[in-house]
């Protein structure tokens, strides 16, 4: 008899057990979002799929995970249950990872400032360095002592929602060292370059110089002959970048000579680091320039330059293209 009735309970604890695995999860809505925090234990997954809002039993749940051996699976991330689902397609979605994906994307010619901004203000990731310093998260992502300036990969990056903006960051870093390296390895000889390093922060220049993809080969070859003579560079957007928030828009005389670690119209050679965020084609513009003679560019207006040989060409380039916008 106690076998029996030992027998009749088994059975009707897997009997409850299929139905529980089965029966559709009342939702309180059609869809209902809910997060696992990294390092979670099934209980504890549990316990932030109830307090999301889905009814499921605690008890009942954490069995089903138990039978099936997935206890130790679960995988933190932010996921949506929809309506009509079980417990069995919720423990299949937690512990297979089928969370919902969210994009950060990261702009060519972004300083770092930019970065920290773009990261504080998206809803669905996780802000573990707001209240860090620059310094610190350098840090923290092996680079002690390293400007972060340029040394993030301008690109569009997917996470699950509730991902630290410290471990996209470190995505960044990562990728920028791989293509920087890559470029480096690919790069033509007797470059005026001594290190991958000063390829960055020319490419930073190139990338802010001009925004037509096929002018930045030239554009980086106007900057390695001017390097190849011991010209100074005398780049605007290096200007600006020194002069901080004290730039309104507008650069003037005064500006171009008012000295600063990264005015290249007062100072020789490179500044002393990335001036932003360099993509692939600019990477690949400056260990693969162009062969050309000019010497001097000037904007035309229209996102495009005119490139001269001569000082003599190049000021008349500038009276040409500066009466053109006096008219506009």
């Amino acid at each position: 008899m106690l076998l029996l009735m030992l027998v009749i309970g088994v059975a009707a604890a897997a009997g409850w057990l299929a139905w529980f695995a089965k029966a559709p999860v009342a939702l309180p809505a059609q869809a209902v979002d809910f997060s696992i925090v990294p390092g979670s234990s099934l209980k504890s997954a549990t316990r932030q799929i109830i307090d999301a809002g889905i009814p499921i039993s605690p008890n009942g749940f954490n069995i089903l995970a138990r039978i099936y051996g997935k206890q130790t699976q679960i995988k933190a991330g932010s996921y949506e249950l929809r309506d009509g689902a079980t417990p069995w397609t919720l423990l299949q979605k937690i512990t297979q990872g089928d969370f919902q994906m969210t994009e950060m994307v990261f702009i060519e010619g972004w300083n770092f400032g930019q970065m920290r901004a773009a990261l504080d203000g998206h809803a669905h990731v996780r802000h573990d360095t707001r209240d860090m310093t620059d310094g610190e998260i350098m840090a923290r992502l092996g680079a002690p002592g390293v400007p972060p300036e340029g040394m993030f990969f301008p690109d569009t990056y997917l996470f699950a929602k509730g991902e630290s903006d410290l471990a996209i960051l470190a995505r960044a870093h990562r990728l920028m060292n791989k293509e920087l390296e890559s470029a480096w390895e690919s790069r033509a000889p007797d470059l005026p370059l001594s290190s991958a390093r000063e390829a960055l922060v020319l490419a930073s220049i190139v990338e802010k110089e001009t925004g037509d993809a096929k002018e930045r080969p030239l554009i980086a070859g106007v900057f390695v002959n001017r390097l190849r003579r011991g010209m100074r560079l005398q780049t605007d957007p290096t200007v600006i970048y020194g002069m901080g928030e004290r730039f309104d828009g507008n650069l003037r005389r005064k500006d171009l000579e008012s000295d600063t670690p990264f005015n290249t119209y007062t100072r020789e050679g490179l500044p002393p680091h990335p001036i932003a965020m360099p993509g692939r084609a600019a990477l690949r513009a400056v260990v693969s320039p162009t062969q050309t003679d000019a010497l001097y560019f000037v904007s035309k207006g229209d996102g495009t330059h005119q490139f001269s040989r001569s000082i003599d060409d190049h000021n008349r380039a500038v009276a040409r293209y500066q009466k053109a916008a006096t008219r506009k």
